[in-house]
């Protein structure tokens, strides 16, 4: 009897616990939702979050709260969101860069893209973009292949992130020109390095260079992937180039903790899917030269999955290191 009193108790807590589960989840949310980016105010992840957030909230009634904890290239805040409660309460704003990059290259790293965390929606995403001194001789991709091979002493890259390294790198292994990676602490540093002939080149992310290209400071030769940017229509995209394996392309996106409850992560995932589609923040994000939304859920999983895997095979290759 005791046995069966101690099992009917079990299942009684049990039941409990489920119904108490089911309460929050019904009543979801019911306190301020926060929003955790890993890049300074100001920068393309931060602008991107709180644009759609800010829909968010104006469309839900939600009281939401961005913070920025800075570091390690993102890895701080991913890292942070990763131990939080699997409640709901605590989204990450996770970019390519801490993400799939990350998980490519960093062994040690305390959490990991896919497995750590359950993709909501892709924010946007964007090509790289390769530039030139706006007055060296090569006007085409293939004629910089060929300067570089012609003056291999001469050929450098400056790079301020493992994806831009990463992109460079793939670029050199495709077409078999030599260039030698100049570390830079910023985007805005390396797209300056090329304006003034420091360095042969650069790939570099849209909203700091774009601008340098319609100023005629430098000259655009490429965008990763096979589609032209909207931004700079008369720049061949890499495939068109010759070039179609250099694909590499970056974007923003939330995330919760893994083990959140499916009905909050279909509830969040139909509620950013609603602000990403006003036209309103549409036109936001395509005026800081991304692509609005991309895939959600298992479709998000599968491209980041897919990332992670082409990512490790050129560090492989080139034989790169990173701290």
């Amino acid at each position: 009897m005791a046995r069966i009193r101690s099992g009917i108790l079990c299942a009684l807590l049990v039941l409990l616990a489920y119904a108490e589960d089911a309460r929050a989840q019904s009543g979801y949310p019911n306190k301020p939702i926060h929003f955790i980016v890993g890049f300074a105010a100001g920068g393309g992840n931060d602008l991107f979050a709180r644009l759609v957030v800010q829909k968010f909230q104006e469309a839900t009634g939600v009281t939401t709260v961005i913070e920025n904890r800075v570091g390690a290239g993102g890895r701080i805040a991913a890292e942070f969101v990763a131990r939080q409660p699997a409640d709901g309460y605590t989204v990450l704003v996770g970019a390519t860069g801490q993400m799939s990059i990350a998980t490519a290259i960093f062994p040690d790293l305390g959490y990991h893209a896919s497995n750590s965390f359950v993709p909501l929606n892709m924010i946007a995403s964007f090509p790289l973009v390769l530039v030139v001194p706006a007055d060296h001789s090569a006007k085409d991709l293939k004629e910089l292949i060929a300067w570089a091979k012609a003056n291999p002493e001469k050929s450098n890259y400056g790079t301020s992130s493992p994806a831009f390294t990463i992109a460079s790198e793939l670029l050199k292994l495709k077409s078999g020109m030599p260039a030698v990676g100049i570390p830079y602490k910023s985007s805005n540093e390396s797209n300056l390095s090329v304006v003034s002939g420091q360095s042969l080149f650069t790939i570099s992310d849209g909203p700091p260079v774009i601008p340098l290209v319609k100023a005629g400071k430098i000259r655009a030769l490429a965008v990763t992937g096979s589609e032209r940017s909207a931004e700079l229509p008369d720049v061949p995209s890499m495939a068109e180039a010759g070039f179609p394996d250099v694909n590499t392309e970056l974007w923003s996106g939330f995330f919760v903790p893994v083990g959140t409850p499916t009905p909050i992560v279909a509830k969040l995932t139909a509620e950013f899917t609603k602000a990403l589609a006003d036209p309103a923040v549409q036109d936001g994000l395509r005026k800081m030269a991304v692509k609005p939304g991309g895939p959600t859920g298992d479709a998000f999983k599968k491209r980041i999955d897919e990332d992670i895997r082409s990512f490790a095979d050129v560090v492989k290759a080139a034989n790169l290191t990173f701290r």
